[in-house]
């Protein structure tokens, strides 16, 4: 009885392994548009170019791709295969599968009322919104128009760049963003862009030589959200 359940939970595991695999693979044919017959490795190849969630897993994908092969050739009967995935791999497949499926956009997860800060508030306004919040990245805008992004790490330097002047707590944002305009620190993303595509800008960004602090989410009703290099390590963990 033990070994029938074992035979029949691994033709659960090499079908559900090998439905996911089809799909991948359609996948990747309709984002390079074609309905030609190409080997797995080269829908990889291809496809890798114009998504990211296949760059991020190709390496992945051509393991899978060894065992599908071995699962295949290597079946007796529609009810055995001698070559069965483990569960683990066969969730990691079907990941990547509802990945491609239905991609999670920094819209979904990030989506939210985005604390500013006015250009005329002050290094007080700022410390205190810091304090309170927690923040440690703040769009700041000159009434409806985007002026910078004030960071606490930019705030330490202008604090320290000033150490031998008197430092007024009712200096105005605008002054302390002096530092922050000699860096590209942000970005402007679409909310339908994905996460993986979102990882790849900051990964870019520190490849470059420069950090990038967040990701200002917009829409046609302007900034509705933010996403920060944090945020992105608190959902992979």
């Amino acid at each position: 009885m033990e070994k029938q359940q074992q035979v029949e939970q691994a033709v659960r595991n090499s079908e559900r392994f090998l439905t996911a695999f089809h799909r991948i693979e359609q996948s990747m044919k309709d984002i390079i548009g074609t309905n030609d017959h190409l080997s797995f490795f080269k829908l990889v190849e291809l496809s890798k170019r114009k998504n990211a969630i296949l760059r991020k897993y190709e390496e992945d994908l051509r393991e899978y791709a060894t065992l599908r092969n071995a699962i295949v050739h290597h079946k007796t009967s529609t009810e055995y295969a001698i070559a069965e995935p483990h569960d683990e791999i066969v969730l990691a497949l079907e990941t990547i599968d509802e990945a491609l499926a239905k991609p999670i956009t920094v819209g979904q997860m990030f989506e939210r009322n985005v604390s500013i800060l006015q250009a005329k508030d002050t290094l007080r306004d700022a410390l205190k919104l810091i304090r309170e919040k927690q923040f440690t990245q703040i769009p700041v805008y000159d009434g409806n128009v985007f002026v910078g992004l004030l960071t606490a790490v930019g705030i330490m330097f202008w604090l320290a760049n000033h150490e031998k002047e008197d430092i007024s707590w009712e200096m105005t944002v605008e002054s302390t963003l002096q530092h922050e305009k000699k860096k590209e620190n942000h970005l402007f993303v679409p909310r339908e862009m994905s996460i993986f595509e979102a990882e790849e800008l900051f990964k870019e960004a520190i490849s470059k030589g420069r950090r990038l602090e967040a990701l200002l989410i917009t829409d046609d009703k302007g900034l509705v959200g933010i996403v920060t290099p944090l945020d992105l390590i608190k959902i992979e963990a």
